[in-house]
Parts: C-alpha cells; structure tokens; sequence
C-alpha cells in the first residue's frame, strides 16, 4: 500500500520533542477520547475507533519524535503500544517533522495535535475529537477545522484568527501592539468582535490542534514529479506561521477552515520550545518576516524585519538600564544574551 493510500478514518499526527511527561497525558486524552463512549476498556491495545456504534470511526496515532533525549521512543513501545513512532536522531523542525508524520499516515483524515495538549469531553459526556472530526468530514468544502483552545487554568486561548494584512505584523506580538493594545489591525487578527460561543468559518486556527482533509492537503502539497503528495506544510519554516501558510494556500485553492468550539482542548503552549529561549524568538520572528515576504513581497518583509530587529536593540538598553539600577541583575544579563542571539541571526 503506498503510505498516502487511505487506511483508515482519521490519523493523529504528534510532534515531540523532550515532553515526555506531557506527552503521556496527551495520549491518555486520546485514549479517553476514542472510548468515551465505553465501548473499549482505556488499556484496550487492539485498533482506537471513535464516535457511536453506527458510525464508527478507524484512527491511528503517529508521534514523530525530534531526537528526544528523554527516552520518549522506548517509553511510547511500552506504555502505548497502539501508537506507531516516528524516532528522528536530531531535531528536524515542527514543519519536516509534521510532513514526515503525513507522508506515513493513512487517514482520510489528519489530526496535527501538539503534544503539549489535552482532549476534553463535551460537557455532555461526548467525545470532543468525535466532533471535530464529524465538523469536517460532514462539511466537503472545508479542508481544516480547529476546537476551542484553553490555557492550563482553564482560561480561553484566542485560535481562530484572520489572515495578517501587511501592518498586522507591526501591531500584533509587538511592542506596538502592547502600546495599543486594542488597535484595529490585532481586532481584527484575533476575531476580537465574533463571540466564541458559535461554530463559525475563520481565516485560519492555531497551530496546536487542526484537524484536516488529506484531499485538500495532497491538492496544496509539495512533492516530487510523479510521487505522492506528502509535504503539506511548507518547510522554510521551522516552525511558527506554518499553519497561517497552509491556510492561506488552502483557501486560495478554494477550502474553508473551521472554528469548533464544541470540542475543547486544554493547550499548555509552548513547553517544548521553552526549553531554547532565544530559538523560540528567533524562529518566531524568522518565520514571520518568511511569511510577509512570501505574501506581501520584499518590501514589505524587509521593513518588518528592520522593525523587529529595532524592538530587540531598544530592549537590549531598557535591559542595560534595570540592570545598571540593580534590579534582578541576573535576569537582565540573561534576558541581554537572549536579544543578542536575536540581533545576530538578523531574523534571517
């Protein structure tokens, strides 16, 4: 069987690096996702099937582990046996990774879940992941859908955005923004006037959890002349604003994306990019400044990149100044080494 050649309903495709801990909870999630209607004990080792007896639905799991130096591969083999794993021996990026992970799924359906995150129950007692995958596969014209993200304590996380227009990479995650907070151009990036209650399309959703068609993926792919399309995520980017990219690709070709609110999942964002400060911001801005020359043009990006680099020399001497006036010294020296790799890489 070729590896894009449909198998089964719907493949979860993780990516993990050095989270063991958080990554055993995600998969316990899925567990009690697929069996939350009790038809399977959780420790069953045989196929995960979701959704009620009338409409099962077949699912594999794939963790792509990036070079994990916390034994995640051979803890996987013996505590989920049911989950097939990926084991690269460095780091490969979130995109490559993701498009490994595709390229060996065999869902008619893909679920890109971020190993940091957890799946809840509806409040009903219903499976959540039963209904995103419905919201898709019920709806031929839309190519991805994302649920309603919380933070750890329960909060909402903003997931559904439009897409950026070129002054939205000035106003939002800036200083800028946090001047003015409430400016035009974040509003309307975050959706800030649609309520969150309601299913409803959106321009593109976070990352973190996106449960997507392989038809309208295989249609936006990368590949070889006469292979399979497996590379839906372009990657030119590490990681960060990949997601944003393939939204846009998927609507230009005609798909709608989807924001699910009925299926909720707990995010506790970022831990494995925690573990490298100055990559996550550099991989950040990086990716950004890739994203607006690949969409808005030259000019564009390189008046943003100037722009970015400037918010890190001005944070660099705000940092000088609060460490010259003692306040938490070691902080503002690590804080400074921080910027400087920033400033260094030139965003480029």
């Amino acid at each position: 069987m070729a590896p894009n050649a449909a198998s089964c309903d719907l493949s979860i495709i993780i990516v993990s690096w050095n989270v063991l801990p958080l990554l055993r909870d995600c998969l316990i999630s899925i567990q009690r996702a697929a069996h939350a209607d009790g038809t399977q004990p959780l420790d069953s080792q045989g196929p995960l099937a979701l959704g009620p007896d009338n409409d099962r639905a077949t699912l594999e799991v794939i963790v792509v582990d990036n070079g994990s130096t916390d034994g995640t591969p051979e803890r996987l083999a013996e505590e989920f046996p049911w989950v097939r794993v990926i084991a690269n021996r460095d780091n490969r990026g979130f995109t490559r990774a993701n498009n490994q992970g595709f390229a060996q799924s065999t869902g008619r359906f893909v679920y890109f879940l971020n190993p940091d995150t957890q799946l809840q129950t509806g409040a009903d007692g219903s499976s959540g992941l039963y209904t995103l995958y419905a919201a898709v596969r019920d709806n031929p014209g839309v190519a991805m859908a994302g649920p309603l993200l919380r933070y750890g304590d329960g909060s909402i996380q903003a997931s559904r955005r439009c897409f950026p227009t070129p002054l939205t990479g000035f106003f939002e995650s800036t200083w800028l923004a946090r001047a003015w907070p409430d400016n035009p151009w974040a509003r309307n990036f975050h959706y800030s006037d649609w309520p969150v209650e309601y299913r409803h399309p959106v321009d593109w959703v976070v990352g973190a959890a996106m449960l997507c068609r392989r038809e309208a993926l295989e249609q936006v792919s990368d590949s070889p002349a006469g292979q399979p399309r497996s590379a839906p995520f372009d990657e030119g980017f590490f990681m960060y604003s990949e997601e944003t990219d393939l939204a846009r690709r998927l609507s230009n070709a005609g798909w709608r994306t989807l924001f699910v609110p009925e299926s909720v999942v707990t995010d506790f964002e970022g831990r494995s990019s925690d573990q490298a400060v100055a990559a996550r911001h550099i991989h950040f801005n990086t990716s950004k400044v890739r994203y607006w020359r690949k969409w808005f043009g030259r000019g564009w990006s390189e008046a943003l990149r100037t722009y970015l680099l400037a918010e890190y020399r001005f944070q660099i001497a705000e940092e000088q100044v609060k460490r010259f006036l003692g306040s938490q010294p070691a902080l503002r020296a690590q804080r400074i080494a921080v910027y400087r790799d920033v400033l260094r890489s030139r965003l480029k």
